[in-house]
């Protein structure tokens, strides 16, 4: 008797569980060492681009292949630029890396989870995800395309939302040729 209530009551929990978290289509896995996410940052006098690396991060698809969520998380540490060498590069990167900017001693990962996804056209995309960076999380909209195993992002991040005040214009007056504006670009180029 005691066997069979037991195993009614297992049958029960991973029954409701399966309800509560229902599997639809397919989960894909990035390959983290094949995907580039390219940043370029903007300043009165020019720009600087550079990279930064996945931590991990997988695509969801519903069950006619068609994008349906995903989740990804950044390795801040891996912050580099690419438009500089030597001595500048190496003071660049410190600083990106410092408090000034994203601190990532205390903040070593950024994460996007996909909130709502909307077909756009026979490859795209509209997502509406969930940003976070330095501990706070902002909603941010952006387009993505795939073709085959391979996807395409391109996004502003607005870097003012999460508290990246450095030479920005809507923290600090009269900083003339100092402004660094607060928005950026990024680019994510997925193989998975």
């Amino acid at each position: 008797m005691k066997k069979n209530v037991s195993s009614l009551v297992l049958a029960l929990t991973f029954g409701l569980t399966a309800l509560a978290n229902p599997v639809e289509g397919e989960k894909k896995e990035v390959k983290t060492d094949a995907s580039t996410v390219t940043w370029k940052a903007y300043k009165v006098t020019g720009s600087h681009t550079g990279t930064v690396d996945l931590k991990s991060g997988a695509l969801l698809f519903d069950d006619n292949g068609k994008l349906s969520g995903g989740e990804f998380e950044v390795d801040m540490t891996s912050l580099v630029s690419t438009d500089l060498e030597g001595e500048y590069k190496g003071k660049l990167e410190g600083h990106l890396k410092s408090d000034d900017f994203f601190g990532v001693a205390t903040h070593p990962t950024s994460k996007l989870i996909f909130t709502n996804v909307k077909a756009s056209g026979k490859n795209s995309f509209e997502v509406t995800g969930d940003l976070t960076i330095k501990g706070i999380t902002k909603p941010v909209t952006f387009d993505v395309s795939i073709y085959g195993s391979k996807a395409t992002a391109t996004m502003k991040v607005d870097r003012a939302q999460y508290d990246v005040r450095y030479g920005s214009g809507s923290f600090f007056e009269n900083l003339g040729d100092k402004t660094i504006y607060d928005e950026f670009d990024m680019v994510v180029d997925l193989e998975f």
